[in-house]
């Protein structure tokens, strides 16, 4: 009922102010839209007073994206902290997002670990990134790979890609785990998947390199087509070299020279050296 309550506000909202703007002819029913967004949003605030821990969390969503409400950060993150502390993960989370970034309160990270806490151990994907991260930064808590290892994996089992690019990352170099390149591919293949920009092009290199996989330069321009499409420089450059060495593709000069200016228009140190070395400019 009170995710029907949420979602009537939303797309309430939504739609009153876009027939407002078409003209009289539909005043009526934007009138009649407000009538029925403005009950479902009395309705949740009363829920909400009854210690209803999903409208509190929901009343907490309006306040963030400013739907039927003003935009505020900080009720957002009373009701959001009502709803954490009656155990709701997703607040929790939330509300452990606000501290790391200081939305509606006090920038603290301590707090945002003790939330993303809470949460994770709730099973929140997010949350167990969240808290690998501020464990592998030593953000709100003393740096420990292995336990940032240990969040990154149990978000990575649920298929969050961030952390199983992390989990790449972490098996690539050895951090809080055995170095172990095999299951570094593994990893950044799962991400990679799923449209990770960074871990495609670490699994290009994998397997333009033959570490921990056997070398497949098809494979390696594979991967870094997919991120240099997204806008990725270090594929960019990297398929530049891929092209102008011929690897796994026909030597093309002018396709490599195309990739290396994509890449260098965006900073790429290589990708200027190959420039400067034929001559062009930007």
């Amino acid at each position: 009922m009170v995710g029907k309550l949420a979602l009537i506000i939303t797309a309430a909202s939504m739609i009153v102010p876009q027939l407002l703007l078409a003209g009289r002819d539909n005043e009526h029913h934007a009138s009649k839209l407000e009538q029925s967004y403005s009950q479902a949003l009395s309705e949740l605030r009363g829920a909400a007073d009854r210690e209803n821990a999903e409208a509190r969390f929901e009343l907490g969503n309006l306040y963030v994206k400013g739907e039927a409400v003003g935009k505020n950060f900080s009720t957002a993150a009373y009701w959001y902290r009502s709803a954490a502390e009656q155990g709701h993960d997703a607040a929790q989370y939330n509300l452990g997002v606000m501290y790391e970034y200081g939305e509606g309160v006090v920038q603290n990270s301590i707090e945002a670990v003790r939330w993303y806490l809470k949460a994770a151990e709730q099973e929140n994907g997010k949350a167990q990134h969240n808290l690998g991260k501020m464990f592998a930064r030593g953000d709100g808590v003393a740096q420990d790979y292995a336990r940032a290892a240990f969040w990154f994996g149990r978000a990575a089992e649920k298929g969050n890609a961030v952390a199983q690019y992390n989990m790449g990352a972490m098996y690539a170099n050895g951090l809080g785990v055995m170095a172990d390149k095999a299951e570094a591919v593994r990893w950044y293949g799962k991400a990679a998947e799923q449209g990770h920009a960074v871990a495609q092009c670490n699994l290009g290199s994998m397997y333009g390199l033959g570490v921990g996989v056997t070398r497949d330069y098809a494979m390696a321009l594979h991967w870094y087509r997919k991120a240099a499409e997204q806008g990725d420089a270090k594929a960019q450059c990297n398929l530049g070299f891929m092209y102008g060495n011929g690897d796994g593709v026909a030597r093309n000069p002018a396709e490599a020279l195309r990739w290396f200016i994509k890449a260098a228009e965006q900073g790429d140190e290589q990708a200027l050296e190959e420039l400067g070395r034929a001559g062009v400019a930007l």
